[in-house]
Formats: structure tokens, C-alpha cells, sequence
């Protein structure tokens, strides 16, 4: 059942009731606090707070002697792999441009990495697509896919294709059953850019079972357009999706699955292409105003209630999926990208804001509540006008991961100096790591986003990607230092 405007407007009036609407969780801004901007205009630059910034955190990074990765004191990193160095089973190269990515605990308590190969359009275009292996291939004429990586307790390291023959696997989202959706950002159909198939799909990849990756078949139930993260509910069965698309800007979708439909492992294959309800969310303010663009929310904590608008043709034969909305009937935003689920909702993250929106910002980090059916805004970020500098003006929020620590971890794809950075409850944020080999400085003007942050189960390591030229790498170190004397707040669940 949607949330209807009246409903909402009656229930933000008793906000000053001190009835809380808008989820447990404290809210977060960006460092320094919330950013406000006149409409229609473009959001300041981060001021600094470094007195408050240095209680938080694990301290300033160090730089890297190796000229890698920095990481706080006390900190270190494994390379699992590197594109065009390091060999799958085999014995082709490990494929390039790693994406999103999730950790699978092993019965040994290793590590099963499924990591997406942003990888678009033909294979003659990449040095390193993903191998075409016998059995695994959607599209031989697509150069991306997925690799699974074995990082095991011994420090071993073993690796093999998932799936092959797909395209611009960008981000994803592991499912409750212990499985990787894969997206694919595309909408390239048979004859364009080599492809030999229709692109624009999510696939399923079962890290823990090879047999079940065999002759991959795209779930067409989600749709065909630019996907980018997948995240399962497991009590209402919805599935909730985020596309990173521009003119227009991109949509945030709700699947809704057929009555009688249970969940679990290797269901999802079985769905009818127009199995279940597709629809794009709708949202309004709390005077029941529509929102036209995610863009106009200037200040941390602002919610908006949510209506959900059915897609017409999910499969999108004619016209693109968000291209067949009229203006007025759904919500836009600009580069809607990763997503994670904690809390008893999700994350998600507008990753930027430009010409193309009302308001011009560096990122938002967006929560999602099923129950309220409503969003709130978590972390803004305000726009970065020294991108070459390194002062915690971060932007582009990517990739995001829950930390069982409290708080979020998000991948940095902005401009210049690419970092993994996090974020407290109480609303401020702190480097992780610092991408040194090619970091965007005045001295290294190549730089290349971090993408794939992901924590194994049991929280002792984090994973990640450098996505160009394609390393991934674990970062290992004293964790449980964040904010001791606020741990039991955390996002996680």
C-alpha cells in the first residue's frame, strides 16, 4: 500500500510532537555539517571542522611507500589481484575495470568475492575483457561480466569467471539467499556497439555454486535500462533498484513480486519477463507538494514521503523506461548509483548534481524506510571547488557499504583525488583510504575511482577496488577504534 499525501502531511505535523518519522537512525552531514543553498542555485563548498574531525576516524593517512594506497596508522592492504598481471584458474588474465563487488564467507572462514567488470560495449575495445569461458557466456560479442574471487584463510588466492558476455556490469547487490545480482548500465540492443543480444538487464551469480552460472539468463521481471544497484527486502519481498542515467535523469524503482512468488535461492531465474510490478517512485513534501528532482533537498534530515508510479513497458522495446514518464508524474535525480541495505530500509546515493538538476551539490546519501515509506537525507555534500586538493572535500559519493562499526563507508568517484571515506551517525565524515597510484594531484593529473567497498562477515577486513587499471585490494587494521564510546548505535543489522 502506498503512502498517500494526506497521510504523510498529517503525520510530519507531528514531527514537533517529537514523534520521529523519519527512521532510528541519527541523521548524518556531510563534514561540516548540513550545507543549505538558495533555489535554484548551487550548493557552497565544504567549510572545514578540523577540531571536530580529529575526535573521529582512525586519524590522518599515511602515505603509501608503495605509492598505492594510504591508509590510517596501523592500517594495511593485500592486493588480490590486478587486471592484465594476475591469472584466473584458467590461465587467462584477471579482466579490468572491477565495479561493485560483495564478500561471501567460505565454510573455512575465507572469502568469496563476486566482483563486477565494468566493461562496455565490444571485446576488441579492452586489452582484458572477461574471458568467454565454455558455459558461462550470455553475449559473445560483450566484453563484461563477473569474476568470483577466492581469497582464502591461507592467504591464497583463486579466481574464475561467473558470468561472461555481458556489458557494463557496474553495481549490484547480494540477496538474502547468499547470492550477486549483477546490473548492467546500458540499453544497448542487438547490432549496437557489437552487441549480438539486448543489454540494459540484471543477472543472478551464485558465488557457491558454478553449475547455477551456467547459460546466464538476464531477469527480465526488473527491467531494461541502465541499471546500477540491487537490494532485496527481505520481509515484503520487494526489490528495489537505482539507474544511473542522464536526459533525462535516472529513476529509483520498486519491484513487486507475483502473489503466490517466495524468494530463495535460484528463484529468480524461473520469473516471467512480466512477472511481478516494475514502478518508479514519486515523491512529495511534507505539504504534499511534488518533488520533481532529488536535487531541491538543500538540508540534512529533510524527508519526503513516497508514491509509486507502474512502468508501462519494463522491457523498454520503443522508448527508454524513464523516458516514458511525462514530467510531473515521477521523481528524477541525478546519478542514482550504489545502495545498501541496514537499518530495516536502504541507502542509496545521487552522486552528483550538475547542469542537469535544479540544484547543484556533490552527493547525497539518501535512507529509504519501507515501513514509513519515506526518504530521508542522510549526508550532502556540498560542491568541491578544489578537486585537486586533499582536505576532506570529498565528492561523488559511489559505491556504499553499512559498516558494523556504525556509520557507512562510501566509495569516492568524484574529480582529482579519489578516496574511501566514512561517515558517523552524529554527521561527520573521515578518510579511509587514498588512492596514490593514480590520484587526480596537480602531479598525477589520471585519476580513477575507488568502487566494490564491501566488508566481509565477520568485519575484520574491507574490501575494495581501484577501478583503473583494476586492482583489488583488503584492507585489514583496528576497526573497532571508530567511536568506541558510540558503538551500539550503528547502522548495520
Amino acid at each position: 500500500m502506498s503512502l498517500s499525501r494526506r497521510d504523510f502531511v498529517n503525520r510530519s505535523t507531528l514531527v514537533g510532537a517529537g514523534v520521529l518519522i523519519a527512521g532510528s537512525a541519527e541523521a548524518l552531514a556531510s563534514a561540516p555539517g548540513a550545507i543549505a543553498a538558495p533555489a535554484g542555485g548551487e550548493l557552497p563548498a565544504p567549510a572545514t571542522a578540523d577540531a571536530e574531525r580529529a575526535a573521529v576516524g582512525y586519524g590522518p593517512l599515511v602515505k603509501d611507500r608503495a605509492g598505492l594506497l594510504s591508509l590510517p596508522e596501523g592500517f594495511s592492504y593485500t592486493v588480490l589481484n590486478r587486471a592484465g598481471q594476475t591469472r584466473l584458474r584458467t590461465g587467462e588474465p584477471t579482466p579490468s575495470n572491477h565495479d561493485g563487488t560483495s564478500a561471501f564467507e567460505d565454510e573455512h572462514g575465507g572469502n568469496l568475492l563476486v566482483t563486477n567488470h565494468e566493461l562496455r560495449g565490444a571485446r576488441a575495445n579492452w586489452p582484458h575483457p572477461v574471458p568467454l569461458t565454455e558455459g558461462h557466456v550470455y553475449d559473445p560479442g560483450a566484453a563484461g561480466g563477473c569474476t568470483v574471487v577466492h581469497a582464502k584463510r591461507d592467504g591464497s588466492v583463486e579466481q574464475w569467471v561467473g558470468i561472461a558476455g555481458t556489458s557494463t556490469n557496474c553495481a549490484g547487490g547480494v540477496t538474502p539467499w547468499g547470492t550477486w545480482l549483477s546490473g548492467e548500465e546500458t540499453e544497448d540492443k542487438a547490432g549496437q556497439n557489437g552487441m549480438t543480444k539486448d543489454h540494459g538487464y540484471v543477472f543472478e551469480v551464485d558465488p557457491f555454486d558454478d553449475e547455477y552460472n551456467q547459460d546466464p539468463q538476464p531477469i527480465k521481471a526488473f527491467g531494461r535500462y541502465a541499471h546500477e544497484a540491487v537490494v532485496v527486502d527481505r520481509k515484503r519481498g520487494h526489490v528495489y533498484l537505482t539507474e544511473d542515467a542522464g536526459n533525462p535523469n535516472g529513476l529509483l524503482y520498486r519491484w513487486t513480486p507475483p502473489a503466490g512468488f517466495r524468494h530463495g535461492r535460484h528463484q529468480l531465474r524461473a520469473l516471467a519477463p512480466d512477472a511481478g510490478v516494475l514502478e518508479a517512485f514519486k515523491v512529495f513534501d511534507a505539504q504534499g507538494k511534488f518533488v520533481d528532482d532529488l536535487s531541491r533537498a538543500v538540508e540534512v534530515g529533510t524527508v519526503y514521503g513516497v508514491d509509486w508510479v507502474k512502468v508501462a513497458d519494463r522491457d523498454a522495446r520503443t522508448v527508454s523506461v524513464r523516458k516514458q514518464f511525462k514530467d510531473g508524474e515521477v521523481t528524477r535525480a541525478r546519478k542514482l548509483e550504489g545502495m545498501w541495505w541496514g537499518d530495516g530500509g536502504f541507502y542509496f546515493v545521487s552522486s552528483f548534481a550538475r547542469k542537469e538538476s535544479p540544484v547543484q551539490h556533490d552527493g547525497q546519501v539518501w535512507f529509504y524506510s519501507p515501513v514509513r515509506r519515506t526518504i530521508t537525507l542522510k549526508v550532502l555534500l556540498g560542491v568541491n571547488t578544489d578537486v585537486l586538493g586533499d582536505h576532506d572535500n570529498y565528492d561523488g559519493p559511489d559505491n556504499i557499504t553499512v559498516s558494523p562499526y556504525g556509520g557507512v563507508v562510501i566509495a569516492e568517484d568524484g574529480e582529482g583525488v579519489q578516496h574511501l571515506f566514512g561517515a558517523t551517525e552524529d554527521g561527520l565524515v573521515y578518510p579511509i583510504a587514498r588512492n596514490e597510484l593514480n590520484n587526480g594531484t596537480a602531479e598525477k593529473p589520471d585519476y580513477s575511482e575507488f568502487t566494490g567497498v564491501t566488508f566481509s562477515d565477520d568485519g575484520r577486513t574491507l574490501f575494495a577496488n581501484i577501478q583503473e587499471p583494476g586492482i583489488q585490494l583488503a584492507i585489514t587494521g583496528p576497526w573497532h577504534r571508530l567511536n568506541e564510546h558510540k558503538r551500539g548505535q550503528g547502522y548495520g543489522e
